[in-house]
């Protein structure tokens, strides 16, 4: 490993399409990486046998080290996961690789996604049957969406994109010849992040400053939903303090140098 070391940006069929959020009128869309893609990058960029991972709090970190022949040592980076919805104990141990992954810079390029909106003319969305705890009813979609198309700029920022849906139609495009305007994050998101910030104590400027934005409403959904995904790892303070608090110490969005 040397001191400049780059990580290739991710291709269209290594990026999955995961549904984030659905209603009888559409559905949003956020784009994930997996951990099998992280570990051919390691491989075909630092070689398998100059790497390596290891986990602790059963399984919840992940540190991953690679090799400095500069330095003769390891340089390590970690960062912590959560449970899947299906095998817990693995799916931990996935995610804080992956997250471990984005510290080294693979897939950070996603974080840069636009804001992803498939209507309901362009995906089969259909009542599941259930409701939720407020009566409502709970929409569904089966439908698998892929990236047939992704382009960066020169500063690693998506400015092309291509989503297709059922029959290779697609559903989704973004022209990087017409840059597309960011939309601000809705309120009700930005309302559920300072709850969370207000009960870890978090501190909100070394949040702002990790996404690279001077506001809450600057973030985008993808961006969100990251710091939504650490925040919930953290636990809750007897004593919660506003985000204006400043609680700067420990924040789980530090890279580990």
């Amino acid at each position: 490993m040397k001191g400049n070391l780059t990580f290739r940006l991710l291709k269209g069929p290594e990026i999955d399409c995961r549904i984030a959020t659905i209603n009888e009128k559409g559905l949003t869309l956020l784009l994930y990486k997996d951990a099998r893609v992280d570990q051919n990058i390691l491989d075909e960029t630092v070689g398998p046998m100059n790497w390596q991972r290891s986990h602790s709090r059963e399984n919840a970190n992940c540190t991953v080290s690679l090799w400095d022949d500069e330095k003769s040592q390891w340089v390590s980076k970690e960062d912590t996961g959560k449970e899947s919805n299906t095998e817990a104990e693995k799916g931990l141990a996935s995610d804080s690789f992956k997250r471990a992954c984005f510290n080294w810079g693979i897939g950070r390029e996603l974080y840069t996604a636009p804001f992803i909106w498939i209507a309901k003319g362009d995906a089969n969305i259909v009542d599941s049957g259930r409701t939720d705890r407020n009566g409502k009813k709970i929409w569904t979609c089966y439908d698998k969406f892929k990236v047939s198309k992704i382009g960066y700029d020169s500063e690693r920022n998506i400015n092309e994109l291509v989503i297709t849906g059922k029959g290779g139609q697609i559903v989704y495009q973004m022209d990087s010849k017409k840059p597309e305007q960011p939309q601000a994050l809705e309120q009700k998101y930005v309302n559920t992040l300072y709850m969370e910030l207000k009960r870890t104590g978090i501190g909100l400027k070394s949040m702002l400053a990790k996404y690279g934005v001077q506001d809450v409403h600057d973030m985008t959904f993808g961006q969100w939903k990251d710091a939504m995904d650490i925040l919930r790892t953290r636990p809750s303070l007897e004593q919660s303090t506003s985000p204006d608090g400043m609680n700067e110490e420990g924040l789980p969005w530090n890279d580990v140098k």
